[in-house]
């Protein structure tokens, strides 16, 4: 994270799409799939492409709001332009907390992919190991992390693309099974609707990592491209998801994707293609570490602007040693990873589960800012307004399905006790902060009065707005 010149930090709108590639396709959709299909049934192909219709809504009001007024900490930020320094502060540290998840997510998935080839290893091993790579990749810095990502992105739709190509092979009888041949479901409802609207939050996982997009939409050509790069890339991802969940659907039954395995190795292990399920187990390990990765670079990049505007420590903005690392911050982050090990180590049967549930209701939780934060800050027409509130609608509707199956509910506690603690900190901070204001305003009526005058000032300028006179 060492500082970099303008010419090196400037992206093109395709290379922030193909970013959006990286950050996004993961272990969510390789392996989280297999959840939404056990929950839902065929009918989940729904749930992707309204999950793909919001994570849309989401990104373009953001990325609306960076073509305006491009702002160091993306969200966080317009949240604190919009409402306050509370808002900033508990949309900070409940994305952190989204972030920090994630990271425990991915490292147990890929604990449990690379024990396909060796299931004598204990889970925390294997997080460990992963988790220790990823950190190292972060404090070589933004560059080298960004090539590893761009590469990493072309590696993930190349696999994607050669699933479909096999399935597609299958389906046409160049491949063939003796054990069954490719079929349509007939049942696409087996749980009724409160399956389907309980599979929706693994949906919206799959989407998860437009957020980082956004931290890294400043740096931009023209930030003005910012919600071009967003739609093309989740056009392109919301098709290819669901085109591949549709084969892997056709080429073997639903009832089939139960196990801790990829659907895509399910849909072609009966075709006699011995090569596959090595082939992708190596695909979802570069899935699973890209987007871990990925993670410990954003939930590092959030703490940095949270400390820079003193709603964390300052220490964690500080950039110390020969070659100005963040230290402190990525201290902290090893400190999240650590306990994302020590909760794969106690819960190593159910980890994923609960961890896949919760880091995807903290992060839809921070689309809402999103949308909310938008609502203040963008030009109020009868069509942005509709789309916030389908956008919120859909939301809602990803976060409530949680409490109808046994698999997403803890999930759903566990991200509760997450923004319980934010809002009691929050409400501790502000009141803390509000005290110290009045007794400022009381001993030093005058520089007060200075300050509040100099920041009006900034914001009208901000605003377009003209000062009060």
């Amino acid at each position: 994270m060492a500082k970099q010149s303008a010419s090196e930090t400037k992206l093109k709108w395709w290379q922030l799409s193909l970013l959006g590639v990286a950050f996004t396709i993961g272990t969510g959709f390789f392996l989280g799939s297999h959840l939404a299909i056990e929950i839902g049934g065929p009918a989940i192909l729904a749930a992707y492409l309204l999950a793909a219709i919001t994570a849309y809504l989401v990104f373009d009001q953001l990325a609306r709001m960076t073509a305006k007024e491009p702002l160091e900490g993306s969200f966080r930020s317009y949240a604190k332009k919009a409402f306050g320094r509370w808002a900033g502060f508990s949309s900070g540290w409940v994305y952190w907390s989204s972030e920090t998840l994630i990271v425990g997510s991915q490292l147990s998935a890929l604990a449990l992919f690379s024990r396909f080839w060796f299931p004598q290893v204990p889970m925390w091993c294997f997080a460990i190991g992963f988790g220790a790579l990823g950190l190292l990749i972060i404090v070589l810095g933004t560059k080298g992390f960004e090539r590893m990502e761009n590469l990493f992105a072309v590696m993930k739709a190349s696999a994607i693309v050669l699933f479909i190509i096999l399935a597609a092979l299958a389906l046409f009888g160049v491949f063939k099974t003796a054990a069954h041949g490719p079929k349509v479901p007939r049942e696409w409802l087996p749980a009724g609707w409160t399956g389907l609207w309980a599979g929706f939050i693994f949906a919206f996982y799959a989407y998860g990592g437009l957020e980082v997009m956004g931290l890294m939409a400043t740096r931009l050509q023209d930030p003005r491209q910012a919600p071009k790069a967003g739609r093309v890339m989740l056009f392109l991802l919301g098709s290819v998801y669901i085109l591949s969940l549709g084969l892997s659907l056709i080429l073997e039954p639903w009832e089939s994707f139960h196990a801790r395995r990829s659907p895509f190795v399910m849909a072609l292990s009966d075709y006699g293609l011995a090569f596959v399920p090595h082939l992708f187990n190596g695909v979802l390990i570069i899935a699973g570490f890209s987007t871990m990765t990925a993670s410990l670079f954003a939930v590092t990049t959030i703490l940095i602007t949270l400390a820079k505007d003193r709603d964390a420590p300052p220490l964690f903005s500080k950039m110390s040693g020969t070659k100005k690392k963040p230290w402190a911050a990525i201290g902290l982050t090893t400190a999240g990873l650590s306990g994302s090990v020590l909760f794969a180590l106690w819960l190593p049967g159910r980890v994923y589960e609960y961890m896949t549930t919760a880091a995807g209701l903290m992060l839809i939780y921070n689309w809402l800012f999103i949308l909310v934060t938008s609502g203040r800050l963008l030009e109020r027409t009868t069509w942005t307004r509709t789309k916030r509130y389908i956008g919120i609608g859909l939301v809602m509707l990803a976060i409530t399905g949680t409490w109808f199956h046994a698999k997403s509910r803890p999930g759903f506690y566990i991200s509760l006790g997450f923004v319980v603690v934010i809002a009691l900190v929050t409400f501790l901070v502000s009141s803390y902060r509000k005290r110290s204001q009045e007794q400022r305003t009381v001993r030093f009526p005058s520089k007060v009065k200075a300050e509040s005058d100099q920041r009006q000032a900034g914001y009208d300028r901000n605003s377009g707005k003209q000062p009060a006179r």
